[in-house]
């Protein structure tokens, strides 16, 4: 019988193999198949990529399963094969190693490092099913391998233990800097893992060598458990139409010595390595030496980290009060004016002036409405703020930007001073003015809203820490023309929890919804603006009603309209939302107006009116000036 595998790795360094995926993909295999599904339907491929690893040095082998879960699987229909796959890639790498090698049981992350919806409760049963599987097979331990954060390595290594005894391995996937995607620092994510029952931790993926190892020395030191690396061949490249990558299996085999002098007891290859580069390391470390492995201090303190220090108010720069700073004293009012479909700003700034004198509290401005084409709205919000003094709360849309997009788009807008932004999923990109581009939707509206309150903690979306908090106020978008307003609540209760500080609702053309969305909503603890959108003509009633996503107008008001064009419709339009605002503004004291077609002497005569109102009902909450009292 061959020793236990944790008694080995006291003793000495274990070659990894390389990679299974990259590596099928150099044999031939295409991108956006199921590697995975070769266990059954290609056993001898999968087996023969295991044997040149075999025969290059390795004496620790992972399965073929490191997406062999029912939710990745069922991307490609194989979810009910989930026992087989994982079954068949057991066997396939139990044959090919023998009696002296060891399997280890692939296990890769679910969420990627998305910020997925796929539930805590469902995250447990798909790691419990694929585990099982894997156990039922005989491996020798589990290796959870390419996970981002804390929270998810958490509820796969409790399902391991939960079912097993053997050995576990948990390994991140980090860059140099050493935080895991949750902001935690990797002396932090080691003694979390180290009580949870790990008996080996370690990075893979990501990085190459040298951000690997970087990561390593952040944890040198009393540890008291082996480490495992599995590095990539460094950053791919895309060339003649392949990938490829460029560290060399030499290179390899010089930095497998100072993996093991850090403290690593396993090292292989992630994506990009091959055979020839577990040769190398295989070469190098053939008659390596191992220190033992220094055990914690008992004693050691174990306070979660504070990464930063708060150097930036949420109020932002200058001590300006935000809108819900506002809101609690007195009726705050936000107008929406659309940037342009071209390169003129003339009258949107023209507008935006003739708001501010009005007296609106902030300008806001959509990215991208209806997935129309329109001139960015950090430019323009930048500008507003520059020769206005208005107060620009910008729209972000999950639609346009993946994660790094989104983030550095959020970064320009704190260097810029807008820290005022709402959380919109935005229209589909194919219902726009270019309907062939693509929409990339890397977050949902709960997602961004939770991403950007981590900017306000001093982390950056990969779990960097940054060198100052952002100074965001987040708001959510809330639509209660439904037919069961409690469930829409419900949503946005979720929006809440996710860090929403305040909503703005589509608009609303009916007195008695205000009212029931009053009731429904009065035990929420953040404020919320009533949306209000004056109609311009009895077109624009029917279009709204008929062809936009979220407003329903009621049958009396799309009567009153009827017929109704230019000045006439105008007048009759702002006649309808001076009515509705006798209503929001005796419920709730935020008001979010809507400015069609860009009329906007429309909507500053509403925000007029809404002064009017509030200067009549509390003589002193409010000067011209925009000041609290």
């Amino acid at each position: 019988m061959k020793a236990d595998l944790r008694s080995v790795l006291q003793e000495r360094v274990l070659i990894g193999d390389g990679a299974m995926g990259t590596y099928l993909y150099q044999m031939g295999f295409p991108v956006g198949i199921s590697y995975e599904e070769l266990n059954l339907v290609s056993p001898e491929v999968v087996a023969d990529v295991h044997r040149r690893y075999l025969e290059a040095g390795t004496e620790i082998f992972e399965t073929n399963t490191y997406s062999a879960n029912y939710d990745k699987l069922s991307k490609f229909g194989l979810e009910s094969k989930v026992r087989e796959v994982n079954r068949a890639g057991a066997r396939i790498a139990k044959e090919v190693a023998g009696s002296n090698g060891y399997v280890l049981g692939a296990v890769g992350s679910i969420r990627g490092g998305k910020r997925t919806n796929v539930s805590t409760s469902e995250l447990k049963r798909f790691y419990e099913q694929q585990i099982f599987a894997l156990l039922e097979e005989g491996v020798d331990g589990i290796l959870l391998e390419t996970f981002y954060d804390i929270e998810e390595m958490d509820i796969a290594l409790l399902q391991a233990r939960k079912l097993s005894d053997l050995p576990v391995i948990g390994q991140f996937a980090v860059e140099d800097i050493g935080h895991t995607l949750d902001g935690y620092t990797m002396p932090e994510a080691f003694r979390i893992m180290r009580e949870q029952g790990a008996d080996v931790i370690g990075f893979n993926c990501r990085s190459g060598p040298n951000g690997i190892m970087r990561a390593m020395e952040t944890v040198s030191g009393r540890i008291g458990v082996p480490m495992s690396v599995y590095p990539n061949a460094g950053a791919a490249d895309y060339v003649d139409g392949q990938f490829r990558y460029g560290a060399t299996p030499e290179y390899f085999g010089q930095t497998a010595v100072q993996f093991a002098d850090l403290g690593a007891r396993i090292i292989g290859g992630c994506c990009g390595t091959t055979p020839d580069h577990i040769g190398a390391i295989a070469q190098a470390l053939s008659e390596y030496t191992t220190a033992p492995i220094v055990l914690p201090d008992p004693t050691e303190a174990k306070p979660r980290i504070v990464l930063h220090e708060n150097v930036d108010e949420r109020s932002g720069r200058g001590g300006q009060p935000t809108i819900v700073d506002l809101v609690k004293q007195r009726h705050t009012v936000i107008v929406e004016l659309d940037p342009p479909r071209d390169l003129d700003i003339a009258k949107f700034m023209k507008g935006a002036e003739t708001l501010k004198a009005a007296g609106a509290d902030a300008l806001t401005l959509a990215d991208n409405s209806l997935a129309v084409t329109r001139m960015s709205n950090m430019a323009l919000g930048h500008l507003v703020q520059d020769r206005t003094g208005l107060r620009p709360l910008v729209h972000i849309a999950c639609r346009d930007r993946n994660l790094i997009g989104t983030q550095s788009h959020m970064m320009g807008f704190d260097a810029l001073g807008i820290n005022h932004v709402l959380a919109v999923t935005g229209d589909p990109a194919r219902f726009g003015d270019l309907p062939g581009s693509s929409s990339v939707y890397d977050l949902t509206s709960f997602e961004i809203i939770r991403m950007i309150k981590q900017l306000n903690d001093g982390v950056a979306f990969s779990g960097k820490p940054l060198k100052q908090k952002a100074g965001f106020v987040i708001g959510a978008a809330f639509n209660p023309n439904v037919k069961y307003l409690d469930k829409a609540v419900q949503r946005l209760e979720k929006k809440i929890a996710s860090g929403a500080d305040y909503i703005m609702t589509q608009p609303v053309y009916d007195p008695q919804l205000i009212v029931a969305m009053h009731e429904a909503t009065k035990h929420l603890e953040v404020p919320i603006f009533v949306g209000v959108m004056p109609l311009a003509s009895g077109r624009n009633a029917e279009y709204l009603h008929n062809e936009v996503p979220g407003i329903q107008l009621s049958d009396e008001v799309r009567s009153r309209m009827a017929g109704l064009e230019g000045e006439e419709g105008r007048a009759m339009g702002v006649k309808i939302a001076k009515e509705l605002l006798d209503v929001a503004t005796a419920h709730f004291k935020g008001i979010y107006l809507m400015t069609p077609f860009m009329f906007y002497g429309m909507t500053a005569e509403l925000t007029q009116y809404v002064w009017e109102k509030s200067e009549h009902q509390c003589p002193t909450c409010f000067n011209p000036n925009n000041q609290l009292q």
